[in-house]
């Protein structure tokens, strides 16, 4: 983020912290509903705390505007709401209550909820109104004539009380089908009342690019205001729909942090951004701000407690990771070649995966991303591709372990370091006592070599969690006497995967292991048909790998 923010933010009538009026009114609205909407998906429960953090973290991308969920139809939108106004201090957006509009047959004053929309004292206000017919009638259980007056009377309501409004037509693309006139009245409306945006919302995320674009022209025709989409992904379209809708003419567009929302989730904001900006040339978030959407992905999936999506668009950490030696020999000559735009546009960067479809080049340039220039040094690409092959081959992988592929590729030069020891054994055992306490203890011995080529045979035993965990504390403490770091390090996460069924409790295993040292992290990977010595390789590559790196200089 730039250090000084694009507007001087000010504080306006409702006390609320935000982007000045100037800003906040401009030619295309990007609205994002991840604290409302995509608090539905399963699994989410955002606290209080979390949605403050969540608000942070989309005003550093540039959104327009956050809604930030129902006040009084839910005590925690109310106190986030009311902590807001004090712990929130918006740089580019204008905090957004979401609510409906006041109930049949209840004069728009005397509605309660109505009246919590004004007590929250955001400087805007989104209405969820019926816009399908069959809705009114089935649901509201009033009638068309009615549910309009409902629309006009809280729309002009909240405008006297100083507020901006828009307007989310629920279910309106099949209303449409239904009916072509109704949700043009719905929207007809509510500008009439006020209103300064439209929303056509594909409640049921069933519709295509090509019939929402065209209803959107048609609506876009027939009416006066400002529209904006909505859209949900049942399809798998929510994005393509979304930007089909602004070719067709909407200036508003909605979203939510990762795609975030109730069933198959809604349009992802990230891609949103993405596109518009760098796809369809709209400048709809500051220029500073798009190199933070990676970031701010990653750390709302923390927030959610959802494990990032490596596959996500623009954002995702494969989004621009090449595989197929094909791919890795035209990014040598150019990367423009095989990705669609630079990554550090939207704050990600290029990884080349080492895989038995790996050649040269893709060695070559997985050697520069890690700093280990490999040109110029006889055959030794040409061996760690023959390598790779045949490892890959027995079960092991190097696309996510980036530690193990260094040292094997640093092992082909010609000024390959020494191995930090030469293992004379290890053993592990595990003990069930008859109280109940399990306790794992492992007895290392290995020869460390001496300047003056002589070696000192040490022997270590320790005590952990579990056999891996034991194995780990052992040759830690072997190794700390010559390398007195290794006390620092830690694993981080421990995965196993089986590889191929031998019958009975017979296959091979795959272990990847994360390490730590508390400032970076790295990934080994060890491959054997016994579980504990995969966990052994990749536990030696892991300790050297924070050898070579901490007496390098280099970090993770």
């Amino acid at each position: 983020m730039a250090d000084q923010p694009a507007t001087t933010p000010t504080v306006d009538a409702t006390g609320f912290h935000g982007a000045d009026a100037r800003s906040a009114v401009t030619d295309f609205h990007v609205f994002d509903t991840t604290l409302r909407d995509g608090a539905q998906r399963e699994g989410v429960s955002y606290s209080v705390a979390d949605k403050l953090a969540v608000a942070r973290l989309l005003d550093e991308i540039g959104v327009g505007f956050i809604e930030g969920g129902w006040p009084g139809a839910l005590p925690k939108d109310t106190e986030f709401f009311a902590r807001a106004r004090t712990e929130l201090q918006l740089r580019h957006a204008q905090l957004v209550a979401f609510g409906a509009t006041r109930k049949a047959g209840v004069a728009v004053a005397e509605d309660p909820q109505v009246q919590a929309l004004l007590d929250a004292g955001t400087p805007v206000v989104c209405l969820v109104a019926k816009s399908d017919v069959r809705h009114v009638r089935e649901a509201l259980r009033t009638t068309p004539e009615e549910n309009l007056a409902m629309v006009a009377d809280t729309v002009a309501h909240l405008v006297a009380h100083g507020r901006r409004v828009f307007v989310d037509c629920e279910h309106f693309f099949d209303g449409h089908a239904a009916d072509p006139d109704y949700g043009v009245q719905v929207l007809q409306t509510a500008f009439a009342a006020g209103a300064e945006v439209g929303v056509m919302c594909d409640t049921n995320g069933g519709m295509l690019p090509m019939g929402l674009g065209r209803v959107v022209a048609d609506v876009r025709a027939r009416t006066t205001g400002k529209l904006g989409i909505h859209c949900q992904d049942d399809t798998g379209c929510a994005v393509a729909n979304s930007l089909a809708a602004v070719e067709a003419g909407v200036t508003h567009v909605q979203g939510t942090a990762n795609g975030y929302g109730e069933r198959a989730g809604n349009a992802d904001t990230f891609a949103l951004i993405g596109n518009l900006v760098t796809k369809m040339g709209l400048p709809v978030v500051p220029a500073e701000c798009l190199p933070e959407l990676k970031r701010v992905s990653h750390a709302i999936a923390e927030l959610a407690n959802i494990a990032p999506d490596d596959h996500q668009p623009f954002v995702g950490a494969s989004a621009f990771a090449h595989k197929a030696g094909l791919h890795a020999s035209a990014i040598k000559v150019d990367p423009e070649l095989y990705n669609h735009l630079d990554p550090a546009v939207v704050g990600n960067d290029m990884r080349i995966l080492v895989t038995e479809m790996a050649g040269r080049a893709s060695v070559e340039l997985k050697g520069r991303e890690l700093g280990v220039d490999v040109t110029g040094q006889g055959d030794a690409i040409g061996r760690v591709v023959d390598q790779v092959k045949v490892l890959e081959a027995e079960g092991w992988s190097f696309e996510a372990a980036d530690a193990s592929f260094e040292l094997l590729l640093r092992a082909e030069l010609p000024d390959a370091p020494a191995p930090l020891f030469q293992l004379e054994s290890w053993r592990a055992s595990v003990e069930h006592a008859a109280t109940g306490a399990v306790v794992s203890e492992a007895t290392v011995k290995v020869h460390l070599p001496n300047a003056d080529g002589t070696t000192e045979r040490v022997i270590m035993t320790a005590e952990g969690n579990g056999p891996v965990n034991a194995l780990d504390n052992a040759l830690r403490q072997a190794l700390v006497g010559r390398h007195p770091h290794l006390a620092g390090v830690s694993l981080a996460d421990y995965k196993v995967r089986i590889l191929g069924w031998k019958g009975g409790t017979s296959a091979t295993t795959r272990v990847l292991v994360d390490t730590t040292d508390g400032a970076g992290e790295w990934t080994t990977v060890g491959v054997h048909d016994n579980i504990v010595e995969a966990s052994w390789r990749a536990l030696v590559d892991a300790l050297t790998y924070a050898v070579r790196h901490r007496s390098s200089g280099t970090r993770d």
